[in-house]
This record gives C-alpha cells, sequence and structure tokens, in this order.
C-alpha cells in the first residue's frame, strides 16, 4: 500500500498515557545497592588477606571476583543515578539505556575473571604451592555469610534491571566461588592434596561463564533493539486481528526495549470502516498495554482507499468525456482534471493519523 507523506498527527491523550519515559527507580533499589557494594568491597580487603597468608587461589580468585562484584555494583548505583535524569532534546529518551550499557560491562568483566582464574589454576597444576587450610576455611566461611546476605539484599523487591540481575549474577558466583573455597579447605586439612584448590577454581569459572554468556546476550538483544521475549511482530500481529474488532490489516510492526521492562513499539493498522478508526486505535493501543506490556505504541492508521472514476484508464475516461459531448480541442485541461483532480482524493488514504 502507498503512503502519503502527508502526515495527519492527532495527539489525543485521552487513553491516559503520557510521554514520560522515565525510569521507575526506587529509593529502596539505591539504599540496596550501596550497601551491597559496601559489604563486598569492605570483605574483598579481608579475602586478598586472607588468599595471600595461606596461599589459596581460590581465595585470590573469590577475592578478584569480588572486586568485579564491587565494581557491578558501582556501576548499578551510577545506572540509577544517571538514569533518573530527565530527557532532553539530544536523548528523547533520556538515560535508560545506561542501565544496559552497565549490564554488558558486567559481563565483560565476568569474562575477564573467568580468563584469570583459569590462567591461575594451570599455573598452579605446574607449580604446586602449599596452602594453609585453617586460615583458609575461615575466610572462605566467611566470605559465603557475606555473599549470602548480599544475594538476599539484591533479590528482594524489584529486580527485573539488567544492572541489578548483573550484579547479583556477580555476587552468586562469588558465592559459589565460596563455597568452593570452603570445600577446597576442607580437602586440603583432611587430605592435604593441594590440587582440589585450582580444580575447584576451573569448576566455579565455568559456572560464571554460563551466567556471563547469559548476560552478555540479553544485553546486546536490547542494544540491538532486538523484540522482546513474547512479544514478536508475527504474534502481534496474529492477535490484533484475532482479537480486536474492526482491524483488517497489521504492517511495519516494531517493536524494541529501550531498557529492561520497558518496551515501546510502532505499527501500521487499517480498519474494515474508516469512521470506526479512533475506537480501534485506541483498542488496539490498550491490548497491547494489556497483553504484551508494551507501554508506548505509535500506531499510524493506513486509510482505505476511496472508490470513484479514479479507477478508469486515461482511455477510457477520454472516451467518457467524448461521449458526454465535450470537445477535448475546446478543452485542453479535460484529461488532466480526470486524471488527476478525481484522483488526488484516492492517494489521501496514505495519511497517518498518530495516536501516541
Amino acid at each position: 500500500m502507498a503512503h502519503s507523506h502527508n502526515h495527519n498527527h492527532a495527539h489525543g491523550h485521552d487513553h491516559g498515557h503520557d510521554h514520560d519515559h522515565t525510569p521507575t527507580i526506587t529509593r529502596e533499589n539505591e539504599r540496596k545497592v550501596l550497601l551491597s557494594f559496601w559489604l563486598i568491597a569492605t570483605f574483598m580487603v579481608v579475602e586478598v588477606v586472607g588468599g595471600l597468608l595461606s596461599g589459596s587461589l581460590a581465595l585470590l580468585a573469590d577475592a578478584g571476583h569480588m572486586l568485579t562484584d564491587a565494581a557491578a555494583l558501582a556501576l548499578a548505583y551510577a545506572a540509577f543515578r544517571f538514569g533518573q535524569r530527565a530527557a532532553d532534546s539530544r536523548r528523547t529518551f533520556g538515560y535508560l539505556r545506561f542501565e544496559v550499557v552497565a549490564g554488558l560491562i558486567n559481563a565483560l568483566t565476568l569474562f575477564a575473571i573467568v580468563g584469570w582464574i583459569s590462567y591461575e589454576a594451570w599455573e598452579r597444576f605446574q607449580e604446586p604451592s602449599p596452602v594453609l587450610a585453617g586460615p583458609m576455611f575461615a575466610v572462605a566461611i566467611a566470605g559465603l555469610l557475606v555473599n549470602i546476605l548480599v544475594f538476599w539484599i539484591l533479590t528482594r523487591g524489584d529486580s527485573e534491571h539488567v544492572n541489578i540481575k548483573g550484579a547479583a549474577l556477580h555476587v552468586l558466583g562469588d558465592l559459589l566461588g565460596s563455597v568452593g573455597a570452603v570445600v577446597a579447605a576442607i580437602v586440603i586439612y583432611a587430605t592435604g592434596w593441594t590440587p582440589i584448590d585450582p580444580i575447584l577454581s576451573v569448576v566455579v569459572s565455568l559456572l560464571v561463564l554460563r551466567s556471563a554468556w547469559k548476560l552478555a546476550a540479553k544485553s546486546l538483544h536490547i542494544l540491538l533493539e532486538g523484540a522482546p521475549d513474547g512479544a514478536t511482530p508475527d504474534m502481534i500481529e496474529r492477535h490484533l486481528l484475532d482479537k480486536v474488532p474492526g482491524v483488517a490489516a497489521v504492517s511495519h510492526i516494531h517493536v524494541w526495549s529501550i531498557t529492561s521492562g520497558r518496551v515501546l513499539a510502532t505499527l501500521h493498522v487499517r480498519t474494515t470502516d474508516d469512521a470506526d478508526t479512533q475506537a480501534v486505535v485506541q483498542t488496539v493501543e490498550q491490548t497491547l498495554r494489556r497483553d504484551f506490556e508494551i507501554e508506548h505504541a505509535t500506531v499510524a492508521v493506513d486509510w482505505n482507499p476511496r472508490v470513484d472514476n479514479c479507477s478508469l484508464a486515461p482511455d477510457a475516461a477520454a472516451a467518457t468525456d467524448h461521449n458526454h459531448g465535450h470537445d477535448p480541442e475546446h478543452d485542453p485541461n479535460t484529461h488532466a482534471h480526470h486524471g488527476a483532480a478525481s484522483c488526488a482524493d484516492v492517494h489521501q488514504h496514505g495519511n497517518e493519523l498518530h495516536r501516541h
């Protein structure tokens, strides 16, 4: 269907939706991230000292992971602060994508720490070193308790933001690292077999790698403006045709996330009767919001073509004029009138009515 560039914008907001794209970030989220940061950063120092004193790679790896935990939490807090900044003329959606960028950085740091742990483990296999099981066990137990506390804090309430999930994944990986350190300390104390220390470090790094891959994939999907799960264009088209009376066709569907949980869409709709367009558009918006959690949809209307003598070919139109007694030699504008002016009405069906 051809679309005219003469758009008719109707900015009625009687359906109760506005253009406020600021994130719904609570002070509680900020407080729990900040508290988690200080807990992790403080114990990281303890774990570094414990790892150096005991000679445990598992503890040092866990301390390195805690460093990335602290960085992840700092990024999460910064994302909240920047995300609350109002939109301006250059960034019309504000700074919501900062969260997603922070989540991607978190994933990349997880990849880096996995590489570091694997390298150190290989070095330990090549040249084993003594490990003091007692100090290692005490520090590992304390680290496990701290990680459990921080993970509990982060998973309370709203935890759907990408950067909150990233920080929680960091802490979960660190928690598993603490479990590995505890197991390694027990085995070393009971048997004196020190290779268990680098072995468990590698096992933990593989678990962290899986979490990092998922986080990176989700962050990149949002940054590439991929369609959210459960809201693909095909699903939306079928749903609107089946569920919304008066919809004749749906096309040009684009759906994407600005950040985690903030879905937007644009689409074209053609109604069966132009007289019902306003009501149908409102129903489409409500359906998208209710069934697909699309908080902001821009619906462009494709008008139905108007039937008139524009359907006549130029030769047929000329023949009609001749039969009606019109002499083309006396009226040179006859063809222009019937070939252009009367068709102007038909081509107006490309006008678009934007409902926000």
